[in-house]
């Protein structure tokens, strides 16, 4: 019998051995190096050397410390959930929330292994994939800990829970996802997958340490046909049909543009989709990879071995592209490739995070690229947001701030709403007052006299109203006709960007 700490042990299966009662009494099979042993942890012992002498079995003992056997604990309480998660038991769980998930389960905290655990997180999957979640925070406070859901944008609280009970989900994703649980004081970064009715999904994990304890962010990504068509984008009519007259180009850049969550790399996909043939080599740098998709070649942004946008940008332009899609540029250096492949015969995709169209092209001068390189290659930006859509249950609003904040705006004299509406909450919409969300946005599609306007350096202010002046409808007006139609709330149209 040994005792070795800090050691992460495989698990096996022998075939007379009963799993249930090693779990149940603390006495694990696994291999380390090239070995195989039982193990157990200091607390466990006697329980443990009693099974071991009923099990006949010859192999030695190890005793580590409690964070290497709940490793290998871990190992074996998901084997013996998988089926439970892919069937039966997760359709129990469908109609409950988190909330009484917790109340009508067994203790969490009291029970001999962490079954309850892993079922508890597999709901909370199974609940942010019903719901359309984007992003699940597990977070940490003084004396307990929140579940919240991104749904629709905004994040919802789904639970209340023991402060104790946060550090073993964490744990638990921790473990499904091949990270350091004994680590709590540095960033962690991981990725894991879940099968919920045959259907995957992959899921990046984040976590880092806070002042009160850990906080886990996972971001589920999607399957290429989860990306929606142009069309089921939401933006109107004349913008998806600018859309398709930039997508005819051979060449030149494309930018899409809005602050963090605003369906920028959705868009970019759809666009992909859109014009992906057999006979186009399309290739993509991204981070993180949202949309897995069987068409076109992706590759990862990986910081740690210096494949970053630019780097992984060069590499690109040996691959013989026809379509190139970089997740964002950042700095000048991947700005100057990307305009040097526009120009060079290959249509170019990108975001940026800015405001609006006009400061785009403002904001690429900022970068140190100049003028004249711009206006040769870009031929089209897009500016966008998400904005959520009311609820039949709506009601009509009386405030009379939405006609105070059309007066101050000369580009919104045109809109006068006879009746508006709010949100109200019901069990359809979750009592959020919102069902689903679409993409407002303006579009722009570059032309001569732009063009000159930008080889000449020219500023914000003068570009947009020149972009008005050309019939482009910004995403202030298209918010406008959104409230007017009753689509969605006034809250909802400042929270986008009504008044910036």
């Amino acid at each position: 019998m040994n005792k070795i700490n800090n050691i992460n042990p495989k698990a096996i299966q022998l075939d007379s051995f009963n799993i249930e009662d090693g779990i149940k009494f603390s006495l694990l099979p696994g291999r380390y190096k090239d070995k195989d042993f039982f193990f157990t942890n200091e607390e466990n012992l006697i329980d443990a050397l009693n099974f071991y002498n009923k099990t006949q079995i010859p192999l030695d003992i190890i005793i580590t410390d409690n964070e290497s056997f709940n490793r290998l604990l871990n190992q074996f309480l998901e084997v013996k959930t998988q089926k439970e998660f892919q069937n039966s038991d997760i359709e129990v769980e469908e109609e409950l929330s988190l909330d009484d998930f917790i109340k009508n389960s067994l203790d969490i905290l009291d029970s001999e292994n962490s079954a309850p655990i892993i079922k508890f997180v597999n709901s909370m999957f199974f609940q942010a994939v019903k719901k359309r979640a984007s992003d699940i925070h597990i977070e940490t406070h003084e004396n307990f800990g929140t579940i919240r859901f991104r749904i629709d944008g905004v994040l919802i609280t789904q639970a209340t829970i023991q402060k104790n009970i946060v550090n073993l989900i964490i744990n638990r994703i921790k473990v499904i996802s091949n990270l350091d649980i004994s680590e709590k004081r540095i960033p962690q970064d991981g990725r894991c997958q879940i099968k919920i009715a045959n259907k995957t999904t992959d899921i990046r994990v984040s976590i880092i340490p806070t002042y009160f304890g850990e906080k886990a962010v996972l971001r589920l990504l999607m399957e290429s046909e989860d990306i929606p068509t142009l069309k089921d984008l939401g933006f109107d009519k004349t913008v998806t049909e600018g859309f398709k007259e930039l997508l005819e180009h051979s060449y030149g850049m494309i930018l899409v543009t809005g602050p963090t969550g605003s369906g920028k790399s959705t868009t970019l996909h759809s666009f992909l989709q859109t014009i992906a043939t057999p006979e186009k080599n399309i290739i993509t740098i991204e981070n993180p990879v949202e949309y897995k998709a069987n068409n076109i070649n992706q590759i990862q942004v990986n910081n740690k071995v210096g494949l970053t946008f630019s780097s992984g940008l060069r590499s690109i332009l040996r691959q013989d592209p026809d379509i190139i899609m970089v997740g964002e540029i950042r700095d000048k250096e991947t700005a100057t490739i990307a305009i040097q492949a526009a120009l060079t015969g290959h249509l170019m995709l990108s975001t940026l995070h800015t405001n609006n169209a006009a400061a785009t092209i403002t904001r690429l001068m900022d970068m140190g690229v100049e003028p004249f390189l711009i206006s040769s290659s870009l031929i089209g930006v897009l500016s966008q947001r998400l904005v959520r859509i009311l609820c039949e249950c709506k009601e009509e609003d009386e405030t009379y701030e939405f006609k105070q904040i059309i007066s101050k705006d000369p580009t919104l004299q045109n809109y006068t709403p006879e009746k508006i509406y709010k949100a109200k909450g019901c069990p359809k919409c979750n009592f959020t007052g919102y069902v689903k969300r679409r993409a407002v946005g303006e579009l722009f599609i570059m032309n001569d006299e732009i063009k000159t306007l930008i080889a000449n350096g020219t500023n914000d202010i003068e570009l947009k109203n020149k972009m008005i002046e050309y019939g482009m409808k910004t995403i202030k007006q298209n918010l406008c006709e959104l409230v007017i139609n009753g689509e969605t709330s006034l809250s909802e149209a400042i929270r986008v960007g009504l008044k910036d």
